[in-house]
């Protein structure tokens, strides 16, 4: 007979015995898991959010001296690629944590960092878009 678990050893959910023989099996408890792609959509979230007030950053600066829309156009694409990997990273990852599989299998957490990377993203998408429009109105306006 073993000896019963320690808290460093992992707590056995249930011991279902294998019929006809004196062997048993036995179902570990897992413990969850950080979603990896609900940090992915953080990360990707915050980087369009970073990369849109670049945007900002370039089209204003620029304005005057005839490459600020040209800029903020580039960085503009690197702020809606990032934002929506973000958006659909944070959908991803939420239908991951809600999804219930079987007793043993692995189980997600990270709700909350998928929603903010959720909305980062988006905020990231309209910040980028807001900011080129006014960088190129400017543009045109000098």
């Amino acid at each position: 007979m073993p000896p019963p678990p320690t808290d460093a050893q992992q707590r056995t959910r249930r011991v279902d015995s294998v019929p006809g023989t004196v062997f048993g099996v036995v179902h570990l408890e897992v413990a969850p898991a950080t979603s990896g792609l609900a940090i992915g959509a953080l990360v990707a979230g915050i980087a369009a959010i970073v990369v849109a007030f670049v945007v900002l950053c370039f089209g204003l600066v620029g304005a005057d001296a005839g490459w600020g829309a040209w800029a903020a156009g580039a960085f503009t694409v690197l702020a809606v690629a990032a934002g929506t990997a973000g958006v659909a990273l944070g959908v991803l990852a939420r239908r991951q944590i809600r999804r219930v599989g079987p007793a043993a299998s692995m189980r997600f957490q990270g709700q909350g960092l998928a929603s903010a990377g959720f909305i980062c993203g988006i905020a990231g998408l309209v910040i980028a878009v807001v900011a080129f429009v006014a960088a190129l109105a400017l543009q045109l306006a000098a």
